[in-house]
């Protein structure tokens, strides 16, 4: 009798899964691609504000892709936060500033003064915006590289959707190992999501990599407070927190030109820390639709690896194993493969390998995420 409770209860569970997915599919191609006006002029201020924590390899990268933005020099600056670097990152930073007035340099350091703190990068960017001249505050990544017309874009769509936070997409690079291709699926998995959710004004998601707010609107909202003490979380906790107060004035500047190229993972260890230091913010969401959005993921990938495992005692579990594990490569594919023509293709038969890691890392993320620690930038998060 329980046996066959549960399995119409798993049934159910994969059909609201199923039509979950095909609603952020249904919303992704509602979408259409924001592009430069011609009438809009250059006119919003920028601070940028980049943490940086032993980026020596990829800074200098970063910051000439944001020096060579189509955007006037004395309407944007750059914020680094050198958060303890151990390599020679603020000497590469200070180089830049030999060359450009408006980039600045932050040693945390000298702010902490020694003291042991939780949440060193919302701390990092904290004080980054107490010191930033600019009315909008666009926060990206060491390891990133932005397009030319990145500035423009912002100015353009934040005058011409009046909103007060922006979302944007992040894409990572993909070099055809076996961890960097299960990455870019994943992520861009991550980020149809985000651009389809946000827009349609349905989850408060965004990505720390390429988002902007009003400041004084962060300041409105008081910043980080009741958020400060949580190692992640900098950029959807507070995109959470201003959308209570705006909630019809959030966007997603989507446009190809808007992506913000960051790099995978070098190794699956650096990997799990990501998602497992992802994951841990989870049950801090006061957003009502996304904590049921993470849970239905969970549980629809942790019972569909169940009945793998009861189907070895008991067949017929396998073959709802069988049949769990082809829908979730057909739903998702449905949802990987409409957003081809702005991400970028994926290969279907990587893409069907990558499916049992998927599974895993799911589950073990997800608990972790809850119930671990994690490795961090060279610090232990609990």
């Amino acid at each position: 009798m329980w046996e066959n409770v549960f399995i119409i209860l798993i049934i159910l569970l994969a059909l609201a899964y199923s039509f979950l997915i095909l609603y952020y599919k249904k919303w992704f191609q509602q979408l259409k691609e924001f592009h430069l006006a011609d009438y809009t002029n250059a006119s919003i201020t920028f601070s940028i504000i980049i943490p940086a924590r032993n980026e020596a390899l990829n800074i200098a990268i970063c910051l000439q892709s944001i020096i060579n933005q189509n955007y006037p020099k004395e309407l944007f600056e750059v914020i680094i936060i050198n958060d303890h670097s151990t390599d020679n990152t603020s000497e590469i930073v200070q180089q830049f500033q030999h060359q450009f007035s408006n980039i600045k340099l932050i040693e945390l350091q000298h702010v902490l003064q020694g003291r042991v703190i939780n949440a060193y990068k919302k701390r990092a960017i904290e004080n980054a915006i107490q010191q930033a001249t600019g009315k909008w505050i666009i926060t990206t990544d060491a390891d990133c590289f932005v397009q030319p017309n990145w500035l423009k874009l912002y100015n353009d769509f934040i005058i011409e959707k009046d909103v007060v936070f922006v979302a944007a997409p992040v894409m990572f690079k993909n070099h055809n190992s076996i961890l960097s291709n299960f990455q870019f699926i994943d992520f861009m998995a991550l980020q149809i999501t985000t651009a389809a959710a946000v827009a349609a004004g349905f989850h408060s998601m965004c990505n720390g990599a390429n988002l902007a707010y009003n400041k004084n609107v962060y300041f409105e909202v008081d910043g980080f407070k009741g958020i400060d003490k949580i190692a992640s979380g900098d950029d959807m906790l507070l995109m959470n927190k201003i959308k209570k107060l705006y909630p019809k004035r959030i966007g997603y500047l989507f446009s190809k030109e808007a992506i913000v190229l960051t790099e995978a993972m070098p190794s699956w260890k650096q990997f799990f820390n990501q998602r497992i230091r992802w994951a841990s913010k989870s049950d801090q969401y006061s957003d009502a639709t996304l904590l049921p959005a993470l849970l239905l993921v969970y549980l629809f990938n942790l019972l569909t690896i169940s009945c793998f495992f009861i189907g070895l005692l008991k067949l017929k579990f396998l073959l709802l194993f069988l049949l769990l594990f082809s829908c979730k490569i057909l739903v998702e594919w449905l949802f990987i493969k409409s957003a081809f023509n702005f991400f970028g293709r994926v290969n279907l038969i990587k893409f069907i390998l990558l499916q049992t890691i998927h599974i895993v890392y799911i589950i073990i993320a997800g608990w972790l995420g809850k119930f671990g620690t994690y490795s961090w930038k060279e610090r232990v998060v609990k």
